[in-house]
């Protein structure tokens, strides 16, 4: 069966690889030699050799492993044959640390460079796409700019005054809206069949504050071609669901259908575990289904999390596709705004005027399916069941950052929030302790920056410094313990690490950073 369920893998694969052509992700390039690294766990982390980078052309390398790994291979030849054709990428910074006695401040000014990258040079057969101009990247495993990270990253960039590196990403984003008509995950060829949440708007109003209105109108037409992708206009997506009284909201929906690449064993085995037995013939169904689901959660930037769990405990339960989220939502609604904002600027009030209805639309249809009145906390909307998730989370608290609340749900979701979601070391991201890295105990930078703003945005301006220096008092001790600064942290034991996930959590790290810098400028130490 095992053996059946392999092959039927494969031929997803290789059906996905003659409908995309070019810019080809690993697996495409690479055929059975990407299979059999992945399966064989030649790396600890799946995502290792789909950032090597191939020593000569990578249609001779596939060729010689043809005939050498005809019918089966050892891995320890395997190994060997990987060693003598690639180069094996190694973490940013992984071993970066400065003394403890050095002020956290000066640590993340440091680390601009260390994690800064210059414009990239085309490379064949790498997953690296080029950018033009220069970036930031998180640090550990990741080696390469991402799209929503960079937001909370440029909070930092802006404190310590490098408004020139905050252009460059944000003429990269621009670039790559241009060229591939949305912002990929990352700049990798196998993140190209989706995005991230789309913080691009942020970054402009960032940048105005640096340039003035002048911003808007230089970067209208990617914001306006970011907007379209979104709205399903330019792109064969279906991020856009019909809701019951025919309005319209947004989803997370990948692309593609085939295993990530970058956790491509991890895809395997977990789709082995779900699916044991034959189903009459529907398993190409299923095993589609599946992993665009999986794909769809890693386009939510929250991969993964009891949010998008049926059940609200197992991962083998995803259903991303069926969730509207509402961090999404407000994403969008603010998008809108900034594009009515843009024509403004421009001249163009019928599309000004335009743009303020759809803002004002979403803003309704928001407030009607996922404002929660039981629990006041804005939810998920389920399209499968036709009612509010059950699960609850941090982004409930997006809303607030977007002005898109009134002050009687900001009065109420703010006790909720302080009896639920606030703890020792800051804000934690669900409820649930389920194993996966978005759940408890964990909190995250962004999650903390979207509630300390949101409570701002509403005067609740003594809870929203509690929050803040919960958190920076946990960021400066693990740094004083370890020298580093973190992924993710455990906001419930302040003790303990976070940990949870497919993999060990990373240091560096760019959002960390960023939103530590702004939280200590706006409220020390």
């Amino acid at each position: 069966m095992k053996r059946f369920l392999f092959s039927l893998i494969i031929a997803l694969i290789s059906i996905a690889a003659f409908a995309q052509g070019s810019n080809q992700p690993p697996d495409k390039v690479y055929g059975k030699l990407f299979k059999d690294i992945q399966l064989l766990h030649v790396f600890a982390d799946s995502k290792t050799f789909v950032d090597c980078t191939p020593i000569r052309n990578p249609n001779e390398i596939v060729k010689d492993y043809m005939v050498l790994g005809k019918d089966s291979i050892l891995k320890q030849t395997l190994v060997l044959f990987v060693k003598q054709n690639f180069i094996v990428p190694v973490d940013v910074h992984s071993n970066y640390q400065t003394g403890k006695s050095e002020a956290v401040e000066n640590h993340i000014k440091r680390l601009w460079n260390v994690l800064k990258r210059n414009p990239d040079k085309y490379v064949t057969g790498s997953s690296l796409l080029p950018l033009p101009y220069s970036y930031v990247v998180p640090g550990g495993r990741f080696r390469e700019v991402y799209y929503w990270d960079s937001y909370f990253t440029m909070l930092g960039l802006r404190e310590s005054n490098e408004w020139e590196l905050i252009e460059d990403m944000i003429k990269n984003f621009s670039y790559l809206i241009q060229t591939y008509k949305h912002i990929p995950n990352g700049n990798r060829t196998y993140y190209l069949s989706r995005s991230q949440p789309p913080y691009f708007c942020l970054m402009l109003e960032l940048l105005a504050q640096k340039k003035g209105n002048r911003v808007y109108a230089e970067y209208l037409s990617s914001l306006q071609k970011e907007y379209d992708y979104w709205m399903d206009k330019t792109a064969e997506t279906k991020h856009v669901v019909k809701m019951p009284n025919g309005s319209v909201l947004n989803r997370y929906y990948d692309t593609d259908s085939v295993p990530r690449q970058e956790s491509f064993r991890e895809d395997y085995k977990l789709a082995l575990s779900k699916y044991k037995k034959s189903d009459n013939g529907n398993e190409t169904k299923m095993f589609s289904h599946f992993f665009r689901e999986l794909r769809s959660g890693a386009e939510s930037g929250w991969d993964f999390s009891s949010r998008w769990f049926a059940d609200g405990q197992n991962m083998n339960t995803i259903q991303t596709t069926n969730i509207i989220p509402v961090d999404l939502n407000g994403l969008i609604y603010k998008m809108e705004l900034t594009l009515a904002k843009a024509y403004l600027i421009t001249g163009n009030k019928l599309q000004y005027n335009l743009y303020l209805r759809k803002a004002k639309a979403r803003k309704n249809t928001l407030n009607k399916y996922c404002w929660n009145e039981k629990e006041k906390w804005y939810m998920d909307y389920n399209i499968a069941t036709g009612k509010c998730s059950t699960e609850l989370s941090a982004a409930g608290f997006s809303p607030f950052f977007f002005n898109i609340a009134s002050k009687r749900q900001a009065d109420e979701a703010t006790k909720t929030l302080v009896n639920k979601f606030l703890k020792a070391g800051g804000i934690v991201s669900t409820l649930k302790n389920t194993g996966q890295q978005w759940d408890a105990p964990n909190g995250w930078a962004p999650l903390q920056w979207i509630v300390v703003k949101g409570l701002v945005n509403y005067n609740q301006k003594i809870l929203a410094r509690r929050v803040a220096q919960r958190w920076i008092k946990l960021n400066i001790d693990v740094y004083n313990r370890t020298g580093k600064l973190m992924e993710k942290y455990n906001v419930m034991d302040t003790g303990l690490k976070a940990g949870g996930g497919e993999y060990t959590s990373q240091d560096g790290f760019g959002w960390t950073n960023g939103v530590l810098l702004k939280l200590i400028a706006l409220y020390g130490k």
